[in-house]
């Protein structure tokens, strides 16, 4: 069990890709720290039945003092924290001239400062320990725009140029940053397209098929465990071939 030992916290962690990435570091020996903006109690329960420990905590990422609480909660109960996944992410879609104001602050505020708001916590407990994995979940929307997610696509542009940053400033204290960029993945946000939109959506991915949330999860397991220990800085897409 490559994890043992190792506390992880996985934001937006209730359903989808945040979910698959909790279950599997949990199959791999690590304790799961839990936040969404209702708490995933179940989620929490179905890791402790495996005999790893779990914590579930109702957090809403885009409130600072409510992230560094849940990284100080958790540091408390659970001696520490070694890995960070900066999963929590929302859309709100809509054409750039018809956006309101509320829409684009509220996915940044979501999407790219809670990320900034959960590393900056993690960072001092990480930091006295001399080790860390910070995992961002950008997008290949990030990478490519799309119409109609200005905000979508801004954040999650923003969180690759936070990524390489980070791993600049913390590299030489035994701490990694680096970013995932899921294409289409079999989620709420992909189940509500029609099915017009996703056979149009299909041509354009080489393996011809959606992925799952496993698939991403699979990537965020070696990037927190010891195996990638010279690897940092780098965005690593999970897209069926959609970006290249």
């Amino acid at each position: 069990m490559e994890l043992e030992n190792k506390v992880a916290l996985i934001t937006g962690a209730r359903r989808g890709i945040g979910r698959a990435i909790a279950l599997e570091l949990a199959a791999a020996g690590a304790d799961c720290v839990l936040i969404a903006r209702t708490a995933p109690d179940e989620l929490a329960q179905e890791i402790i039945a495996t005999g790893r420990r779990a914590l579930a905590l109702a957090v809403d990422v885009a409130d600072a003092a409510a992230c560094e609480n849940a990284i100080k909660q958790t540091v408390k109960e659970m001696g520490g924290i070694d890995i960070l996944i900066n999963n929590a992410g929302i859309n709100d879609d809509g054409l750039l001239m018809r956006m309101k104001e509320e829409q684009w602050q509220r996915v940044l505020d979501v999407n790219l400062n809670g990320a900034f708001y959960c590393a900056k916590a993690a960072l001092r407990p990480m930091l006295k320990s001399g080790s860390g994995r910070i995992i961002n979940i950008s997008s290949v929307v990030g990478q490519m725009g799309n119409a109609g997610q200005a905000n979508y696509a801004a954040s999650k542009a923003g969180l690759i140029g936070f990524t390489k940053s980070l791993a600049k400033e913390v590299g030489s204290r035994g701490i990694t940053a680096n970013a995932i960029a899921p294409g289409f993945i079999s989620t709420d946000m992909t189940h509500v397209m029609s099915e017009e939109a996703k056979t149009a959506l299909l041509t354009q991915i080489p393996m011809g098929t959606l992925g799952e949330p496993e698939d991403v999860a699979k990537l965020a397991l070696f990037l927190a465990s010891p195996a990638a220990r010279y690897i940092t800085g780098q965005v690593m897409n999970v897209d069926g071939g959609l970006v290249m």
